[in-house]
């Protein structure tokens, strides 16, 4: 027996209320959600998988707006986006941008230092900024799929990936000449 497609299973879910339908879409999509919640909460956990619930409970009720027109993971995407903006705007700024990062220290795995100083590289980076990498390099997503994950046009997108880039190679000028591939 072949799993249901995501399209089988919102058909379910709108004209049955099923669901047993959505919890198998939450299943297969709640892993990347949250990693890319995660990122922009700057690696909250807490906040990030309390914005998560919000997502799949905002996709439940608006599921019937779904028309097809990018993937589902693309829709959610941009539902998981709405509600972390909605929520930044409610709490205010709060975090504070980080300054130089510190020498990676020599008793630590290379890999592991490397990929802790490039998640507080990444949370030194403006929230549509870091959501435009994340979105482009860690969920492989074109620009066209990540403007409309962000609402906003292709030319934006570069423009945020271009400069979160740049931020991340003066964050992470430290590691350059270490690290091999």
């Amino acid at each position: 027996m072949t799993a249901a497609s995501d399209s089988e299973l919102i058909v379910r879910v709108v004209e049955r209320a099923d669901r047993d339908a959505f919890d198998l879409l939450v299943r297969r999509h709640q892993s990347p959600v949250r990693s890319l919640l995660r990122r922009l909460a700057c690696g909250d956990h807490a906040f990030a998988d309390d914005l998560a619930q919000e997502t799949f409970l905002r996709a439940y009720l608006k599921l019937h707006t779904f028309r097809g027109e990018s993937t589902l993971a693309s829709w959610l995407y941009r539902v998981a986006y709405n509600v972390f903006l909605a929520e930044i705007r409610r709490r205010g700024p709060q975090r504070d941008a980080p300054g130089e990062l510190p020498e990676p220290e020599s008793p630590r795995p290379r890999e592991a230092a490397l990929m802790l100083d490039l998640e507080r590289a990444m949370s030194g980076l403006s929230d549509p900024e870091r959501a435009a990498i994340d979105l482009c390099y860690k969920k492989d997503l074109s620009h066209q799929e990540a403007a409309y994950v962000l609402d906003c046009p292709v030319g934006t997108v570069k423009t945020h990936v271009l400069r979160g880039k740049e931020k991340l190679r003066k964050l992470l000028a430290p590691w350059a000449g270490r690290v091999t591939p």
